[in-house]
Protein backbone atom coordinates (compact mmCIF):
# COMPACT_ATOMS: atom_id res chain seq x y z
CA UNK A 1 0.00 0.00 0.00
CA UNK A 2 1.61 3.51 -1.24
CA UNK A 3 0.21 6.49 0.24
CA UNK A 4 0.51 9.46 -1.85
CA UNK A 5 2.59 11.93 -1.79
CA UNK A 6 3.01 15.34 -3.99
CA UNK A 7 5.84 14.66 -6.33
CA UNK A 8 6.75 18.30 -8.70
CA UNK A 9 6.65 18.20 -11.73
CA UNK A 10 10.59 19.11 -11.57
CA UNK A 11 13.14 17.79 -13.48
CA UNK A 12 13.63 15.07 -11.54
CA UNK A 13 9.95 13.60 -11.66
CA UNK A 14 10.14 13.93 -15.27
CA UNK A 15 13.68 11.63 -15.79
CA UNK A 16 12.28 8.94 -13.00
CA UNK A 17 9.67 8.29 -15.82
CA UNK A 18 12.06 8.30 -18.60
CA UNK A 19 12.44 4.83 -20.11
CA UNK A 20 15.82 4.03 -21.47
CA UNK A 21 15.80 -0.22 -21.95
CA UNK A 22 16.33 -0.70 -18.28
CA UNK A 23 13.13 -0.15 -16.83
CA UNK A 24 12.54 3.61 -15.25
CA UNK A 25 15.57 5.06 -14.45
CA UNK A 26 15.99 8.70 -13.47
CA UNK A 27 19.46 9.49 -15.53
CA UNK A 28 21.39 6.99 -17.59
CA UNK A 29 23.70 7.17 -20.41
CA UNK A 30 25.20 5.27 -22.87
CA UNK A 31 28.98 5.15 -24.14
CA UNK A 32 29.25 8.26 -25.85
CA UNK A 33 26.04 10.03 -25.22
CA UNK A 34 23.19 10.19 -22.64
CA UNK A 35 19.91 9.24 -23.80
CA UNK A 36 17.53 10.47 -20.91
CA UNK A 37 18.63 13.99 -20.34
CA UNK A 38 15.90 16.12 -22.39
CA UNK A 39 14.63 18.09 -19.23
CA UNK A 40 17.04 20.88 -18.21
CA UNK A 41 18.93 20.86 -14.54
CA UNK A 42 17.48 22.17 -11.93
CA UNK A 43 19.05 23.85 -9.38
CA UNK A 44 20.32 21.92 -5.88
CA UNK A 45 18.48 24.39 -4.01
CA UNK A 46 15.09 22.84 -5.36
CA UNK A 47 16.14 19.55 -3.93
CA UNK A 48 14.55 18.09 -0.50
CA UNK A 49 16.60 18.77 2.09
CA UNK A 50 18.39 14.94 2.40
CA UNK A 51 17.76 14.08 -1.48
CA UNK A 52 20.87 12.72 -2.62
CA UNK A 53 21.52 12.15 -6.56
CA UNK A 54 23.79 9.03 -6.48
CA UNK A 55 25.63 8.00 -10.03
CA UNK A 56 26.86 5.27 -10.52
CA UNK A 57 29.18 3.67 -13.45
CA UNK A 58 29.75 0.56 -15.46
CA UNK A 59 32.84 -0.22 -17.04
CA UNK A 60 31.05 -2.01 -19.54
CA UNK A 61 32.58 -0.92 -23.10
CA UNK A 62 35.42 0.98 -21.86
CA UNK A 63 38.88 -0.53 -23.25
CA UNK A 64 42.47 0.29 -22.95
CA UNK A 65 45.90 -1.23 -23.17
CA UNK A 66 47.55 0.59 -20.23
CA UNK A 67 46.26 2.07 -16.78
CA UNK A 68 46.54 6.00 -17.96
CA UNK A 69 44.12 5.08 -21.23
CA UNK A 70 41.73 4.01 -18.44
CA UNK A 71 41.77 6.93 -16.54
CA UNK A 72 40.96 9.11 -19.24
CA UNK A 73 38.25 7.04 -20.72
CA UNK A 74 36.29 6.90 -16.88
CA UNK A 75 37.19 10.64 -16.57
CA UNK A 76 35.10 11.36 -19.92
CA UNK A 77 32.35 8.93 -18.93
CA UNK A 78 32.02 10.87 -15.85
CA UNK A 79 31.92 13.63 -17.77
CA UNK A 80 28.52 12.38 -19.35
CA UNK A 81 27.08 12.49 -15.82
CA UNK A 82 27.34 16.09 -14.77
CA UNK A 83 24.26 17.54 -16.75
CA UNK A 84 22.65 15.35 -13.79
CA UNK A 85 24.27 17.44 -10.84
CA UNK A 86 25.17 14.27 -9.35
CA UNK A 87 26.42 14.75 -5.31
CA UNK A 88 28.73 11.13 -5.52
CA UNK A 89 29.89 9.18 -8.18
CA UNK A 90 30.66 5.22 -7.52
CA UNK A 91 33.22 4.00 -9.86
CA UNK A 92 33.99 -0.13 -9.92
CA UNK A 93 36.47 -2.22 -7.96
CA UNK A 94 40.01 -1.40 -9.22
CA UNK A 95 38.98 0.16 -12.27
CA UNK A 96 41.90 1.42 -13.46
CA UNK A 97 43.85 -1.74 -13.97
CA UNK A 98 41.31 -5.11 -13.61
CA UNK A 99 40.36 -4.93 -17.83
CA UNK A 100 43.65 -4.33 -19.05
CA UNK A 101 44.44 -5.63 -22.80
CA UNK A 102 48.00 -5.42 -21.26
CA UNK A 103 47.11 -7.45 -18.22
CA UNK A 104 47.41 -5.88 -14.44
CA UNK A 105 50.58 -4.04 -13.88
CA UNK A 106 52.75 -4.79 -10.65
CA UNK A 107 51.20 -3.68 -7.21
CA UNK A 108 54.86 -1.78 -6.42
CA UNK A 109 54.27 0.38 -9.51
CA UNK A 110 50.44 1.02 -8.88
CA UNK A 111 49.75 1.09 -5.18
CA UNK A 112 49.79 4.47 -3.68
CA UNK A 113 48.86 6.50 -0.15
CA UNK A 114 46.38 8.80 -1.52
CA UNK A 115 45.88 10.86 -2.84
CA UNK A 116 48.78 9.95 -5.18
CA UNK A 117 48.97 9.82 -9.26
CA UNK A 118 46.50 7.51 -9.89
CA UNK A 119 43.68 8.89 -8.05
CA UNK A 120 44.80 12.53 -8.27
CA UNK A 121 43.00 13.26 -11.29
CA UNK A 122 39.72 12.21 -9.56
CA UNK A 123 40.30 14.50 -6.87
CA UNK A 124 40.80 17.32 -9.39
CA UNK A 125 37.27 16.18 -11.39
CA UNK A 126 35.56 16.23 -7.51
CA UNK A 127 37.00 19.83 -7.12
CA UNK A 128 35.96 20.99 -10.12
CA UNK A 129 32.65 19.91 -9.85
CA UNK A 130 31.79 19.93 -6.47
CA UNK A 131 30.99 15.94 -6.19
CA UNK A 132 32.32 13.22 -4.16
CA UNK A 133 33.92 10.16 -6.07
CA UNK A 134 34.54 6.94 -4.54
CA UNK A 135 37.29 5.83 -6.06
CA UNK A 136 38.55 1.68 -5.68
CA UNK A 137 42.40 1.75 -6.45
CA UNK A 138 44.92 -0.42 -4.96
CA UNK A 139 46.49 1.18 -1.85
CA UNK A 140 49.64 0.57 0.05
CA UNK A 141 50.75 1.17 4.01
CA UNK A 142 54.16 0.54 4.12
CA UNK A 143 54.94 -3.03 2.66
CA UNK A 144 51.21 -3.87 2.57
CA UNK A 145 48.73 -3.34 -0.50
CA UNK A 146 44.92 -2.95 -0.26
CA UNK A 147 42.07 -3.00 -2.73
CA UNK A 148 40.73 -0.08 -1.23
CA UNK A 149 37.54 2.39 -2.19
CA UNK A 150 38.86 5.64 -1.72
CA UNK A 151 36.88 8.40 -0.66
CA UNK A 152 37.36 11.50 -2.26
CA UNK A 153 35.17 15.04 -0.87
CA UNK A 154 33.87 17.72 -3.17
CA UNK A 155 36.84 20.06 -2.30
CA UNK A 156 39.18 16.80 -3.48
CA UNK A 157 40.12 16.11 -0.51
CA UNK A 158 41.02 12.70 1.05
CA UNK A 159 37.32 11.72 2.79
CA UNK A 160 38.48 8.26 4.37
CA UNK A 161 39.75 4.80 2.59
CA UNK A 162 37.95 1.89 2.95
CA UNK A 163 40.20 -1.82 2.88
CA UNK A 164 38.68 -4.58 1.96
CA UNK A 165 38.15 -7.31 4.22
CA UNK A 166 37.36 -10.23 2.49
CA UNK A 167 40.40 -11.33 -0.27
CA UNK A 168 39.76 -14.17 -2.45
CA UNK A 169 42.62 -16.75 -2.76
CA UNK A 170 43.98 -15.20 -5.75
CA UNK A 171 44.38 -11.79 -4.22
CA UNK A 172 46.23 -12.65 -1.26
CA UNK A 173 48.33 -14.90 -3.82
CA UNK A 174 49.32 -11.72 -5.36
CA UNK A 175 50.27 -10.14 -2.52
CA UNK A 176 46.82 -8.18 -0.99
CA UNK A 177 46.00 -8.50 2.81
CA UNK A 178 42.80 -8.29 3.89
CA UNK A 179 41.43 -4.74 5.77
CA UNK A 180 40.33 -4.80 9.57
CA UNK A 181 37.09 -6.25 10.28
CA UNK A 182 35.61 -3.22 11.48
CA UNK A 183 34.97 -0.82 8.12
CA UNK A 184 34.92 3.05 8.82
CA UNK A 185 31.65 5.26 7.96
CA UNK A 186 32.51 8.43 6.62
CA UNK A 187 30.71 11.61 6.92
CA UNK A 188 29.46 13.27 3.72
CA UNK A 189 27.65 16.82 3.53
CA UNK A 190 24.71 14.77 3.19
CA UNK A 191 25.03 11.71 5.27
CA UNK A 192 26.77 8.73 6.61
CA UNK A 193 28.49 6.40 3.93
CA UNK A 194 30.69 3.16 3.85
CA UNK A 195 31.37 0.70 1.20
CA UNK A 196 32.18 -3.42 0.79
CA UNK A 197 33.83 -4.36 -1.77
CA UNK A 198 33.38 -7.29 -4.52
CA UNK A 199 33.64 -10.81 -2.49
CA UNK A 200 32.62 -8.89 0.74
CA UNK A 201 29.16 -9.37 -0.36
CA UNK A 202 29.62 -12.76 0.57
CA UNK A 203 30.08 -12.00 4.25
CA UNK A 204 27.22 -10.84 6.37
CA UNK A 205 30.03 -8.86 9.13
CA UNK A 206 31.05 -5.94 7.33
CA UNK A 207 27.44 -4.77 6.11
CA UNK A 208 25.95 -5.28 9.69
CA UNK A 209 28.71 -3.21 11.57
CA UNK A 210 27.95 -0.27 8.57
CA UNK A 211 24.42 -0.42 9.65
CA UNK A 212 25.26 -0.39 13.74
CA UNK A 213 27.57 2.73 13.15
CA UNK A 214 25.24 4.52 10.98
CA UNK A 215 25.44 4.18 7.45
CA UNK A 216 22.63 5.37 5.44
CA UNK A 217 24.33 4.81 2.03
CA UNK A 218 26.74 1.94 1.17
CA UNK A 219 28.87 1.96 -1.96
CA UNK A 220 30.16 -1.44 -3.21
CA UNK A 221 31.95 -1.35 -6.15
CA UNK A 222 33.16 -5.07 -7.78
CA UNK A 223 34.22 -7.16 -9.94
CA UNK A 224 30.91 -8.81 -10.68
CA UNK A 225 27.58 -7.88 -10.52
CA UNK A 226 26.21 -9.53 -7.67
CA UNK A 227 22.45 -9.79 -8.87
CA UNK A 228 19.39 -10.61 -5.93
CA UNK A 229 22.76 -10.14 -3.18
CA UNK A 230 22.63 -6.59 -3.79
CA UNK A 231 19.19 -5.90 -3.39
CA UNK A 232 19.41 -8.13 -0.23
CA UNK A 233 21.69 -6.06 1.51
CA UNK A 234 19.94 -3.19 1.52
CA UNK A 235 16.90 -4.30 3.00
CA UNK A 236 18.32 -6.59 5.65
CA UNK A 237 20.63 -3.51 6.70
CA UNK A 238 18.06 -0.96 6.00
CA UNK A 239 20.20 1.49 3.97
CA UNK A 240 20.39 2.03 0.16
CA UNK A 241 23.03 -0.04 -1.28
CA UNK A 242 24.89 1.19 -4.44
CA UNK A 243 26.89 -1.29 -6.58
CA UNK A 244 29.58 -0.54 -9.36
CA UNK A 245 30.74 -3.17 -11.62
CA UNK A 246 33.00 -4.14 -14.14
CA UNK A 247 30.12 -5.58 -16.13
CA UNK A 248 26.24 -6.70 -16.68
CA UNK A 249 24.50 -4.31 -14.13
CA UNK A 250 25.37 -1.58 -11.92
CA UNK A 251 22.89 -0.49 -9.69
CA UNK A 252 21.08 2.04 -6.75
CA UNK A 253 18.74 0.42 -3.93
CA UNK A 254 16.92 1.95 -1.88
CA UNK A 255 16.11 0.61 1.69
CA UNK A 256 13.79 -1.88 0.76
CA UNK A 257 16.06 -3.26 -1.89
CA UNK A 258 14.17 -1.99 -4.72
CA UNK A 259 16.01 -0.98 -7.56
CA UNK A 260 15.89 3.02 -8.31
CA UNK A 261 17.96 3.01 -11.70
CA UNK A 262 20.42 0.80 -13.08
CA UNK A 263 22.62 0.48 -16.05
CA UNK A 264 22.73 -2.31 -19.02
CA UNK A 265 24.80 -2.89 -21.89
CA UNK A 266 22.86 0.29 -23.65
CA UNK A 267 22.75 2.81 -20.55
CA UNK A 268 26.58 2.88 -19.30
CA UNK A 269 26.25 4.75 -16.39
CA UNK A 270 22.91 5.61 -14.05
CA UNK A 271 22.19 8.48 -11.61
CA UNK A 272 19.04 8.85 -9.53
CA UNK A 273 17.33 10.48 -6.09
CA UNK A 274 17.59 9.08 -2.94
CA UNK A 275 15.75 10.70 -0.26
CA UNK A 276 17.59 9.94 3.33
CA UNK A 277 15.14 11.23 5.17
CA UNK A 278 13.42 7.88 5.69
CA UNK A 279 12.92 5.33 8.38
CA UNK A 280 12.52 1.77 7.85
CA UNK A 281 10.05 -0.17 10.17
CA UNK A 282 8.33 -3.48 10.84
CA UNK A 283 4.98 -2.76 10.21
CA UNK A 284 3.76 -4.49 13.09
CA UNK A 285 2.86 -2.94 15.68
CA UNK A 286 3.48 0.33 14.56
CA UNK A 287 0.84 0.84 12.02
CA UNK A 288 -2.24 1.46 14.62
CA UNK A 289 -0.86 5.24 14.51
CA UNK A 290 -0.36 5.43 10.55
CA UNK A 291 -3.82 6.78 10.45
CA UNK A 292 -3.11 9.35 12.99
CA UNK A 293 0.45 10.44 10.87
CA UNK A 294 -1.13 10.76 7.69
CA UNK A 295 -4.01 12.87 9.19
CA UNK A 296 -1.73 15.43 10.79
CA UNK A 297 1.12 15.34 8.16
CA UNK A 298 -0.89 14.70 4.94
CA UNK A 299 1.21 14.78 1.96
CA UNK A 300 4.04 16.00 3.70
CA UNK A 301 4.90 12.27 4.84
CA UNK A 302 4.34 9.37 2.32
CA UNK A 303 4.00 5.76 3.63
CA UNK A 304 4.53 2.56 2.06
CA UNK A 305 4.00 -0.37 3.12
CA UNK A 306 5.09 -4.08 2.18
CA UNK A 307 1.95 -6.54 3.04
CA UNK A 308 4.01 -10.08 2.95
CA UNK A 309 7.06 -8.78 4.37
CA UNK A 310 5.45 -6.48 6.97
CA UNK A 311 7.76 -3.56 6.12
CA UNK A 312 6.74 0.07 6.13
CA UNK A 313 8.58 3.19 4.77
CA UNK A 314 8.53 6.56 6.64
CA UNK A 315 9.46 9.51 4.37
CA UNK A 316 9.30 13.29 4.42
CA UNK A 317 8.28 14.79 1.28
CA UNK A 318 8.67 17.94 3.34
CA UNK A 319 11.46 20.52 3.91
CA UNK A 320 9.61 20.84 7.43
CA UNK A 321 9.27 17.29 8.89
CA UNK A 322 12.03 15.14 10.01
CA UNK A 323 11.49 11.72 10.35
CA UNK A 324 13.15 11.63 13.64
CA UNK A 325 10.45 13.87 14.76
CA UNK A 326 8.11 11.73 13.68
CA UNK A 327 9.66 8.58 15.01
CA UNK A 328 9.38 10.32 18.75
CA UNK A 329 5.94 11.92 18.43
CA UNK A 330 4.23 8.70 17.50
CA UNK A 331 6.68 6.58 19.59
CA UNK A 332 7.69 4.55 16.52
CA UNK A 333 11.05 2.32 16.71
CA UNK A 334 12.98 1.69 13.68
CA UNK A 335 13.20 -1.63 12.86
CA UNK A 336 16.45 -1.93 14.04
CA UNK A 337 15.54 -0.78 17.21
CA UNK A 338 12.57 -2.76 17.52
CA UNK A 339 14.89 -6.64 16.98
CA UNK A 340 17.10 -4.94 19.31
CA UNK A 341 14.47 -4.28 22.22
CA UNK A 342 12.64 -7.61 20.98
CA UNK A 343 16.92 -9.50 21.30
CA UNK A 344 16.87 -7.40 25.44
CA UNK A 345 13.99 -8.58 25.93
CA UNK A 346 14.49 -12.25 24.74
CA UNK A 347 17.87 -11.88 27.33
CA UNK A 348 15.76 -11.08 30.31
CA UNK A 349 13.47 -13.93 29.17
CA UNK A 350 15.49 -17.03 28.70
CA UNK A 351 15.78 -18.93 31.64
CA UNK A 352 19.19 -20.11 32.19
CA UNK A 353 19.88 -24.32 33.34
Amino acid sequence: MAHSGNDRATRRGFLQEASCGAGLVACAGMGMASTAQSAPPTARADRLPREVWVATVSLEGLGADRFPQMIEAMLRRMEEILPCEPDIICLPEVFPFGTLRAGRPPLDDVAEVPIGDISRPFAEFARKHAVYVVCPIYTRQGPRFYNAAVFIDRKGQLLGEYRKMHLTEGEMEKGIVPGPLDPPVFQADFGTIGAQVCFDIKWDDGWARLAENGAEIVFWPSAFAGGAMVNAKAWQNGYCVVSSAWKDTSKICDVAGNPVAWTTRWNRWACAPINLEKAFLHTWPYCRRFQEIQAQYGPKIRITTYGEEEWSILESRSPDVKIADVLREFELKTNRQHIAAAEHAQRQCRPID
